[in-house]
């Protein structure tokens, strides 16, 4: 009798486990619901163009960046060019070396890690950017994708990068418990799971030789405490000053990258034209 008795209080133990974490799965479908239409797509799902060469008008040849990546990356959420991430990034670069920075911009909006791959086999094969940014995360996270899965991904594009003679810096996946449009526990276990992402995603960015920016460490407190301004209209893409505050913390590390370069490729050559 105590033996059955026992089978039947583990039995009874297994379908309330069981039934809490099916609540607890609805109530996640139905928040993610929520959060999708709260966000919409207000902004399309094409960022703006801002690929040319800037600050034309400094002496020396063009310093080429690249920026693969996500819709971050593609800067969508910014309604001028110029306020793109990549073209925060170029100008940035452009000031501190006192030459121009051509932008090549290969991210895709909506991109997940396993699309750096077909980002990068879609550039002439002769390009050989002297920097590239990468900025992808979140969209892993939102769709589940496991994170070994995500950062080997990550890993192999840095190793593709690095084989072209590119200086790389990886912006790891942003903080999303800051969108203030996915509603509780949802948005709790979304920065949780950002935040793993981000961390194995600088392990493995290091590993092959990428500098690492931590996007929740240096500009997530940002979004936290002032959503208003650092988003856009659709409360999760950057505005025009939240690409110019991720820019400003992007841009130090990519210098640095550069001026760690081996010396007689572009990127070392690049250092010529002026300091940080």
């Amino acid at each position: 009798m105590a033996r059955l008795r026992a089978v039947r209080v583990a039995a009874s133990a297994a379908l309330l486990v069981a039934g809490s974490a099916w609540g607890l799965g609805a109530l996640l479908r139905r928040q993610a619901a929520i959060a999708r239409r709260r966000i919409g797509k207000p902004l399309g799902e094409d960022a703006l163009d801002a690929d040319r060469v800037w600050r034309r008008s400094l002496p020396g040849a063009p310093l080429e960046l690249l920026v693969v990546g996500d819709s971050i990356a593609a800067g969508l959420g910014a309604h001028r060019r110029k306020d793109t991430l990549g073209a925060r990034v170029a100008k940035g670069l452009a000031d501190a070396l006192g030459r121009p920075v051509r932008l090549r911009t290969a991210a895709v909006v909506g991109a997940e890690s396993s699309q750096l791959a077909g980002q990068l086999d879609a550039l002439p094969g002769a390009y050989a950017p002297d920097v590239a940014l990468v900025v992808v995360g979140g969209n892993d996270v939102t769709h589940r994708i496991p994170v070994a899965t995500a950062v080997a991904h990550l890993s192999a594009a840095v190793g593709r990068l690095r084989q072209r003679g590119a200086a790389v810096v990886v912006a790891t996946c942003p903080d999303l418990g800051a969108l203030r449009a996915v509603p509780q526990p949802l948005r709790r276990l979304a920065s949780a799971a950002s935040r793993r992402l981000a961390e194995a995603q600088a392990d493995a960015a290091a590993a092959a030789g990428a500098r690492v920016v931590s996007l929740r460490d240096t500009v997530g407190p940002m979004f936290l405490s002032a959503p208003e301004e650092m988003f856009s209209l659709d409360r999760f893409h950057p505005s025009a000053l939240g690409y110019r505050r991720t820019a400003a913390m992007l841009v130090p590390v990519a210098l640095d990258a550069l001026r760690a370069a081996p010396a007689g490729n572009g990127a070392a050559a690049g250092r010529g034209g002026g300091g940080a």
